[in-house]
């Protein structure tokens, strides 16, 4: 087949080519991990059973992001081994006997696939659990009063109490086993990617003193979008990053670290908050999109789609579309998925408590208990996240070419732009002009939840379902704006401002944000969180590490039979 014109004059970036690379070899060498003949962890399935489906029960009272599942549960099981149950106490050979039983639980609850993790990775993540064990160590015994990490009316208090501490670590200790876990070499080469694209286009004004902070700040951003990295994965890359040998720490490494543990986390969650970290986070989240499908398309077959460059090069704007639509499709079905997922976090953890407060509350303060409001209030949270995603379109055909040319711009060095990005002034007014807006807002909030209780009087709701309702509204409105921004991932065309969307922003903007403080609120009381965690887990994964003990020795002495 003779190579067209159009195909000659293309040149494939550098970037893109480590992209294909990288995919290319993952793919390879996953076809032969099936190969090696090394001993792997592995668990009973009917156990695992067990384990797994209480895992899906307290996923459903403790909603959060599916990407953020795993990290969170292995900082569950750390906890639990050194808080409650106490076990982990800083002996030799304690940090790998945590290690294997941190890997056996993730297996059984689902999290990794059983009889396929090697295992020397007990050892890799024994490592890592020891290294954050002696920090621990260090930082609440003879170093937390030399250097004034608790307690006392000192102004370089940095920690609130020991708590704190060993919950802000126990955060890092998680993050980094998890980065152990999933070796994602792909992604890896597409930050790298992504990062070199960006960093030569920023344009710093010299009036902004951000000169230093500016690359870590568009790393960060790069890690925020593309891979959905929470507060915790984002200070284990800080503390690398202000650390450079903390992933290989030896004992002094450890030791210098604790001994300035507390001026690290400040400069940590000074980087965390940024002036320029959203700035940066908007203008990552574009590229993200393009690299996403990229990533997708290329995954289809690395060769093929490299050779239809020289050979059928409109085959690849061909492959991007259909790669849009099934990332589209996709999407909808998880914001499905996520809305139903709410509907129970919210229906267990809030509906029956408020149902169940809204009779006793109602005759103690002598309102008279309506089957209508108390029927309103249990379906409303559905109904409202039912409506608000059936309402939620999928990109259209112009995201999809915008899409196109970006995914191009990178791929071919003749169709790159390289314009130049602007970095602006982060927002900030003068006392005066944050006084008025403040109070137009409070004018905003009593309009907006104003107008609620006066219709809702006008149906005849007592006060006390008049509160029910609007803790429902608030904490659905936020669940709602937080659940569609998973299906607007993959939209880089910027709506149009419309009179409808102005009114819409005004009135529901203090419904959301109130609904966001009771979420941080409540989310700190979950009373059936509680119960798991502390009553019902501990003495559940106590009794199936003993069937699991009895299942191998039935099996051993069934071998000798």
């Amino acid at each position: 087949m003779h190579r067209s014109e159009e195909a000659i004059a293309l040149t494939v970036t550098p970037g893109a080519k480590k992209i294909f690379q990288a995919i290319y070899r993952d793919q390879q060498a996953t076809a032969n991990k099936g190969e090696e003949s090394i001993s792997k962890l592995q668990v009973s399935e009917v156990i695992s059973k067990m384990a797994f489906y209480y895992e899906k029960i307290r996923n459903a009272v403790h909603y959060n992001e599916d990407h953020l599942l795993r990290k969170d549960a292995i900082e569950r099981i750390f906890k639990r081994q050194l808080i409650i149950e106490n076990s982990i106490k800083f002996s030799k050979g304690d940090s790998h006997v945590a290690a294997r039983h941190l890997l056996m639980e993730l297996i059984r609850a689902g999290y990794l696939p059983n009889n396929t993790l090697p295992e020397t990775k007990v050892e890799e993540i024994a490592v890592v659990v020891e290294k954050y064990l002696t920090l621990r160590q260090l930082c609440t015994g003879e170093a937390a009063s030399n250097f004034n990490f608790f307690g006392g009316k000192a102004k370089d208090k940095k920690f609130d109490s020991r708590f704190d501490l060993t919950n802000w670590l126990i955060g890092l200790a998680a993050a980094e086993i998890e980065q152990h876990i999933d070796t994602d070499e792909v992604s890896k080469t597409i930050i790298l990617v992504m990062y070199g694209l960006l960093e030569k286009r920023l344009d710093l004004p010299d009036s902004l003193p951000y000169k230093e902070d500016l690359p870590i700040q568009l790393y960060l951003a790069i890690h925020r979008s593309l891979l959905k990295f929470d507060d915790a994965m984002l200070s284990l890359i800080l503390l690398n990053y202000f650390n450079g040998d903390w992933a290989v720490a030896t004992p002094k490494t450890v030791a210098q670290v604790a001994k300035n543990l507390g001026s690290l986390r400040e400069l940590i969650n000074k980087q965390l908050n940024h002036p320029l970290a959203d700035q940066m986070v908007n203008i990552v989240s574009s590229h993200t999109v393009f690299f996403n499908i990229l990533k997708d398309v290329v995954a289809e077959d690395p060769i093929t789609v490299y050779d239809e460059f020289f050979d059928d090069p409109k085959a690849f704007a061909r492959r991007i579309k259909k790669t849009c639509i099934k990332r589209y499709a996709k999407a909808k079905t998880k914001l499905w998925s996520a809305a139903w997922r709410s509907i129970i976090y919210i229906l267990l953890t809030k509906s029956i408590f408020a149902v169940i407060l809204e009779i006793p509350a109602s005759k103690l303060f002598g309102s008279v208990i309506s089957p209508i409001s108390l029927a309103i209030n249990v379906i409303f949270p559905a109904l409202l996240l039912f409506f608000a995603v059936a309402v939620t379109g999928l990109p259209g055909e112009e995201n999809t070419k915008k899409i196109i040319a970006g995914i191009e711009e990178i791929v071919f060095v003749e169709k790159r732009q390289d314009d130049i990005i602007p970095i602006r002034k982060p927002l900030g007014r003068r006392r005066v002009m944050n006084f008025i807006f403040g109070l137009f807002y409070a004018v905003t909030f009593f309009i907006s939840f104003g107008l609620i209780v006066w219709f809702l009087e006008t149906i005849y709701f007592s006060w006390v379902s008049i509160v029910i309702f609007l803790f429902f509204l608030t904490f659905v409105s936020f669940f709602t704006i937080r659940i569609r921004r998973g299906a607007k991932e993959w939209v880089v065309i910027q709506s149009r401002d419309s009179l409808f969307r102005f009114l819409l922003d005004f009135f529901s903007m203090p419904i959301i944000a109130t609904g966001k403080w009771l979420s941080g609120k409540f989310s700190q009381i979950n009373v059936f969180i509680f119960i798991l965690d502390f009553i019902i887990e501990a003495p559940f994964k106590i009794f199936v590490d003993i069937a699991e003990e009895w299942t191998k020795y039935v099996r051993e002495r069934k071998a000798r039979l």
